[in-house]
């Protein structure tokens, strides 16, 4: 039996001057790196949020006077029109007179519900600060004094009406001040920050589906921050705040200013990757992916404002951690199914 021949082969050309032999091939190093979703909407959200005012400039000064020239220009002429109007036809000028003093009524109820909003946060402010320093100076009246506080502020809550007799009756048995605030942290806060967290759960899948779902760009970043803003007076509603508009803002700049600083917002891949699987990032469309690092960064939001509104600090129960809230609230929506490795526990459990 004979075998049979090979087919022969044309000769291979090859030209001293091909010009893709003379480029060398690029090393690992100077491969262009993946562009991988960054968050571009709770980025931009986080940064108007966190810019600073002008200040009292000169453009401040004419801003704030030209708004107070027009505001007295716009009351002395509807004034003016109310009062003629009222001379030529009284029927119809009554009603407009009616109708301006409701508006004015609700205009200065919407300015007291901000200032007492302002106020409430101020007294939980004044609360955690001293609870802090009770803590590092072991000082039990000053301890006293920050439990006080909080009977005051959620005496009126139902909720929390339980766990107010248990501070009432047990608060003579704590001979320190880490006991006392131990005592009140448990029983007032337990079920508060359960509810914090699954707010801020909640906020950041709508942020993610959001991003995900709306292909513009700068209706996304509304969206964001519009979310983000409903979730930070939620939150402080929960601790005992109220839900003002101006208080809102105040503290999401305080948040936003402090992850800006902090560079917590430039990250997303970098939480989402260990809690979510490696490389998921790179498995999904970028708009999906984008959608995920901004729910990412709302998650990072949302613990920032539980620390910032909580009355006293994280001691005797255990303080949220951003990659675990991430997973609990955006893996089902990946599809990862991972829940995180290790649960928030309290110091020294």
């Amino acid at each position: 039996m004979s075998e049979t021949p090979a087919p022969r082969r044309a000769p291979l050309l090859i030209e001293d001057d091909d010009p893709a032999l003379a480029a060398p091939a690029p090393s690992p190093e100077e491969t262009p790196p993946w562009d991988a979703p960054q968050g571009a909407a709770m980025g931009r959200a986080t940064s108007i949020a966190a810019a600073k005012g002008s200040g009292p400039g000169p453009l401040g000064i004419f801003v704030g006077a030209a708004g107070g020239f027009l505001g007295v220009y716009v009351t002395v002429a509807a004034f003016d029109w109310v009062r003629g109007l009222i001379e030529s036809n009284p029927a119809v000028g009554l009603a407009a007179a009616v109708l301006g003093i409701v508006a004015l009524a609700a205009l200065l109820a919407l300015i007291g519900r901000e200032i007492w909003a302002l106020i409430r946060l101020g007294r939980i402010d004044a609360a955690r600060t001293e609870a802090e320093r009770a803590l590092r100076e072991g000082d039990r009246d000053r301890a006293a004094g920050a439990v006080d506080r909080l009977a005051r502020l959620y005496a009126p809550r139902r909720d929390l009406e339980w766990a107010s007799q248990r501070v009432r009756e047990r608060r003579a048995e704590m001979i320190d001040a880490e006991g006392l605030l131990t005592l009140a942290e448990r029983e007032w806060l337990t079920p508060l920050d359960a509810e914090a967290r699954r707010v801020a759960e909640r906020t950041a899948r709508q942020v993610a589906t959001a991003t995900a779902l709306v292909p513009i760009p700068a209706a996304d970043v509304l969206a964001a921050l519009t979310l983000n803003l409903r979730m930070i007076r939620r939150i402080a509603e929960i601790y005992g705040g109220r839900g003002g508009a101006l208080g809102a803002w105040r503290l999401f700049r305080a948040v936003a200013a402090h992850l800006v600083a902090t560079g917590a917002v430039a990250a997303g891949d970098d939480l989402l990757g260990p809690v979510l699987g490696g490389g998921l990032l790179a498995k999904l469309s970028r708009r999906f992916g984008e959608g995920l690092v901004n729910g990412a960064l709302t998650a990072r939001v949302g613990v920032a404002t539980i620390e910032v509104c909580r009355p006293l600090p994280f001691a005797a129960l255990p303080a949220p951690k951003a990659r675990n809230l991430v997973a609990r609230a955006l893996g089902d929506l990946a599809g990862a199914g991972r829940k995180p490795e290790v649960e928030d526990r309290a110091p020294g459990a």
